[in-house]
């Protein structure tokens, strides 16, 4: 077992630049094209990075190769499984590439006729099956291919990277780890290394900022045991989980609601979770823990109920045979769960617990964790059960899988989806007090606990001048996490340094460098007048003072869900038109400023960028976007159109870009913004932003969330450096008028008498098209910003009064789903 000192995940993540310059990667290939391997590939060219994508050639033709008069030697069939790899990553949702054009740097080919190319790669990653014999196989092959420094990992979610190593030459065993993703590689944050004992230090150094800063990963450096760390503690969650429910006679839809959203982990919860895997997978990662693990007790934790054999053996394993813990009826649509005692698929039942109602009242996940294992109700006797189970499981599995309690913490997080890690959870839930609770029950703790209870340590995590410490059970006391100074976590700042302006809603620090940073913290950071009163009294100090810039960011999940729609559908209530009116009119001047202020203005987007979210980053002077930047104008859902500028500047970007000639027809650059805005497109990467419109090629987009503020500012400096000056108000802006109006309204008939929309969605949309098309002017016509604010504000205070807009507010306020009246 490797016992190398390990590193907490932000440590991880600051790497060593020099370490990283050594090992570039510039260039990598990928051997194996199952579903990870492809998606790997895929990440890499998402990035940027070529990636040669390889699998075996197959050993038959399939019907249709040989109704194409194909044989074997064709390159078509030897490369039928990497092809197929790519096209399937081509077709999955969520999407595996950023963008389409992405999936132009992945090349396929196989490991006979291409082991060659090799030679190119600075980094090569295995993952094909899961037989250390198959793994130990393709390293002796791939071996004299391999050029001098190149970089050399197994993607295995838990056999021995010892055991792995040993098919390769010492002088390669430096350059040789494990580099443990989950999937979807894209979406999933985690990123395990787990060092050979022979790694060079620099080499786990160069992959762990390489990891960070290039795939956007959080890492973590786990020891070589079994199942490393995440799959270690989730899987034992999960079967227990399974277990417990057949022990105490709970449904699964019973224990899917109890083990989701309401204790901080993925909707998918428990069974729903074990489809989407694979029950085959889930019990291969089992069945990796009864081989590989010495104690015979701890063995018996992950052997699986007979219900699990039981449907290995009927096939079903979940969604790759569209049976599993659940089926989908074919006739009815229904979702119908599996009942453990007949496996016959049976309707859910309704599940409504007392505690579990009263629990979703709560937004802290550990206030609502607390609150559910404390319940005497069936909820309360499950998750207790479970939740302790889990937390002396992971207590017990240290200091074997990390030394590092944090690192646990955070390859659940990163990996498993959980809003809190085990020990996060224990001192949510009160750690004397819950340890008391299992002791009383007879259950045993860990020995490094009963000391930390002995010696009056009253909880894992504690925070002290800004900073976070964690106990460190080697050396009995707490320690600071290493900070990592790409990381600005806004929380820190504030306890370090009192923020410039407080207020319920937003927040303004001082990030260093001359630099401000405006916070929102509304629910889902909606915009409304406390909102842009910050934003307003931000420009002013920044503008009254030797400050460099502004970013508008924070820590959330979420930049901006857009308006406060609750807020302007109350003023409609009460028939408060001029009030809705002066509140548009201050949006439009805010997003106005924010492009016109004496210094730069950043925005840093990232997450859910919704409607006004998205109008102020196009407002802003340049934006520094997390990749994954879900940006997009949906006001149409609510019976209503942009209204704070984002049509303007859709308008206002054509005339940018397309060529300033009345002999260019500008109608196919509106269509395309019209079809975009008027079925509430939203990019799906900040990639696609900038294929969309809605980000300018210039923008930066930064790969690993965590760093975007801090790139954010840089941007700010960068710009403050070059000598910013403001832009000037667009003036001379082109549009189409009444021709592409007539054009536009002919279409939506079309639509509307094909049934393809309905007869409110015609009205929002012709609202829509006579903004974009500028009103009913000459195609001739030039226009300036001003004017197409005032019609975007017309048009949206119209569909304001119409009650049938009123019922489309009201209905997506209610079910979070738009209204279709």
């Amino acid at each position: 077992m490797l016992q190398t000192p390990q590193k907490s995940p932000a440590a991880a993540t600051g790497g060593e630049p020099a370490a990283a310059a050594e090992f570039p990667v510039r260039r990598a290939a990928v051997l194996g094209a199952g579903v990870m391997g492809a998606a790997i590939a895929a990440h890499l060219a998402n990035v940027g990075i070529p990636a040669l994508l390889l699998d075996v050639v197959p050993a038959e033709l399939t019907e249709e190769e040989k109704k194409k008069g194909l044989t074997l030697q064709s390159p078509l069939v030897r490369n039928r499984l990497s092809q197929a790899g790519l096209e399937r990553c081509r077709r999955s949702k969520p999407a595996s590439f950023y963008s389409e054009k992405d999936a132009a740097l992945v090349a396929t080919g196989n490991f006979e006729d291409d082991l060659s190319k090799l030679k190119d790669a600075d980094w090569i990653v295995e993952a094909v099956t899961e037989r250390l014999d198959i793994k130990q196989q393709l390293f002796g092959k791939i071996v004299p291919h391999l050029k001098a420094g190149a970089i050399l990992s197994s993607n295995t979610s838990g056999i021995s990277i010892r055991a792995i190593g040993e098919a390769l030459p010492a002088e390669l065993r430096r350059r040789f780890l494990g580099t443990h993703f989950f999937n979807p590689p894209r979406y999933l944050k985690l990123l395990e290394l787990v060092p050979h004992p022979d790694t060079a230090p620099e080499v786990l150094s160069a992959m762990s900022e390489f990891g960070a800063r290039t795939l956007g990963k959080g890492i973590v450096v786990a020891k070589d045991t079994p199942n490393f760390i995440a799959n270690r503690v989730g899987s034992f969650a999960m079967l227990h989980a399974v277990k417990l429910m057949l022990e105490l006679d709970y449904s699964i839809a019973e224990v899917d609601k109890l083990t989701g959203k309401a204790i901080g982990r993925p909707k998918s919860a428990t069974f729903r979770t074990a489809d989407i895997v694979g029950l085959d997978t889930l019990a291969h990662v089992a069945a990796n823990m009864l081989q590989s693990l010495p104690d015979e007790r701890e063995r018996e934790l992950f052997r699986p109920p007979p219900l699990i054999e039981q449907m290995l053996q009927k096939g079903l394993l979940g969604e790759k045979t569209r049976k599993g813990f659940y089926s989908k009826d074919r006739t009815s649509g229904q979702i119908l769960m599996l009942e453990p005692k007949t496996l016959q698929y049976v309707p859910q039942p309704k599940v409504a617990i007392p505690s579990l109602e009263m629990a979703k009242s709560i937004d802290d996940a550990g206030a609502r964790i607390r609150s559910l294992v404390e319940a005497k109700d069936r909820a309360g006797v499950f998750l207790w059960k479970n939740v302790s189970a889990t937390l002396r499981y992971a207590a017990a599995c240290i200091p074997e899988i990390s030394d590092d309690l944090a690192a646990v913490d955070a390859a659940l997080r990163w990996g498993f989806g959980w809003e809190l890690g085990p020990f996060q959870i224990w001192d949510a839930i009160g750690f004397r007090k819950s340890c008391e609770r299992m002791k009383a029950e007879g259950q045993e703790l860990p020995g490094w606990v009963e000391q930390m209870l002995a010696a009056g340590v009253e909880s894992f995590y504690r925070r002290e001048a800004g900073r976070t410490f964690v106990y460190v059970p080697a050396q009995k006391k707490h320690a600071p996490l290493p900070e990592d100074p790409r990381v600005i976590v806004l929380r820190d700042w504030r306890e370090r340094r009192k923020p410039l302006l407080d207020t319920a809603d937003v927040s303004l620090h001082d990030l260093g460098e001359q630099v401000l940073c405006l916070e929102f913290r509304t629910k889902m950071n909606t915009i409304g007048p406390g909102v842009i009163d910050g934003i307003h009294k931000s420009l002013d100090l920044m503008e009254g003072g030797a400050w460099r810039g502004l970013v508008l960011g924070n820590n959330a999940d979420l930049f901006s869900a857009g308006a406060n729609l609750l807020m302007v559908l109350n003023e409609l209530d009460e028939e408060n038109y001029e009030d809705v009116e002066w509140m548009v009119r201050r949006f439009q001047q805010t997003c106005q400023r924010l492009r016109y202020s004496a210094r730069p203005v950043v925005a840093a987007p990232h997450g859910l960028t919704l409607g006004g979210g998205c109008e102020l980053t196009l407002g802003c002077d340049a934006a520094a976007a997390a990749a994954e930047t879900y940006i997009g104008l949906v006001e149409v859902g609510a019976g209503l159109i942009p209204a704070g500028g984002g049509c303007m500047h859709m308008i206002a970007r054509i005339h940018e870009t397309a060529p300033d000639d009345p002999g260019v027809d500008l109608f196919p650059y509106v269509r395309r913004v019209f079809e975009q805005v008027g079925m509430a497109k939203v990019a799906t990467s900040a990639k696609e932003a900038v294929e969309l419109g809605y980000l300018r090629p210039e923008d930066r987009i930064t790969v690993n969330g965590d760093h975007l503020l801090h790139n954010a500012r840089d941007l700010v400096l960068a710009m403050d450096l070059a000598g910013y000056q403001p832009p000037r108000p667009r003036t001379g802006i082109r549009v189409v008028g009444e021709p592409g109006l007539a054009a536009l309204r002919v279409g939506m008939h079309n639509l509307r008498r094909a049934n393809r929309i309905t007869e409110y969605d015609h009205v929002v949309g012709g609202k829509l098209a006579w903004v974009l098309c500028g009103g009913e002017v000459s195609p001739s016509a030039r226009v300036d910003e001003d004017y197409l604010l005032d019609l975007e504000r017309q048009a949206f205070l119209e569909l304001c009064r119409d009650p049938r807009t009123q019922a489309r507010m009201g209905h997506i306020l209610k079910t979070g789903k738009p209204l279709r009246n």
